[in-house]
């Protein structure tokens, strides 16, 4: 898992901390920080009328306010569910663990560990966990325009 996150990360430039590291944030080269998801944990209902309740990480949201894109990571909990929506921008979603049942353009497919979906702006998406576990994803997309 470790070996993929570092994979998202690099492509959009972003340092991964290794598991066991301190929950701190720092500088690592003038404006440039590392977080650790320790602490930041959001609960939040399903985006996008989902339900349920999801966990939100925000990484670099309150650290870099002029940081131009999201990446987040969400745990979509039993029963909770990234409401089926249209697109205004392009996002990614990459699952880290879990299964789901992903929607693009009324067409639905299962997805797991491994799957990256690309959603462009104007095509309509949802996703929603199936099974008895948690359904972990990276959430990515560029805040400009959005």
């Amino acid at each position: 898992m470790i070996r993929h996150l570092a994979a998202i990360a690099s492509t959009v430039g972003l340092a991964v901390l290794q598991a066991g590291s301190p929950p701190t944030q720092q500088a690592t080269s003038g404006r440039s920080l590392v977080e650790h998801e320790t602490g930041m944990a959001v609960r939040q209902p399903g985006p996008h009328e989902g339900g349920g309740i999801t966990t939100a990480f925000p990484f670099f949201a309150k650290a870099a306010p002029d940081f131009k894109m999201a990446f987040r990571k969400r745990i979509l909990h039993k029963g909770s569910a990234i409401g089926y929506h249209r697109q205004t921008f392009d996002e990614v979603y990459y699952i880290i663990s879990g299964t789901g049942d992903y929607t693009l353009n009324g067409m639905t497919q299962s997805v797991g560990p491994g799957t990256a979906m690309l959603t462009r702006r104007g095509d309509s998406h949802g996703l929603r966990p199936t099974g008895d576990g948690d359904l972990v994803i990276i959430i990515a997309y560029s805040t400009q325009g959005s």
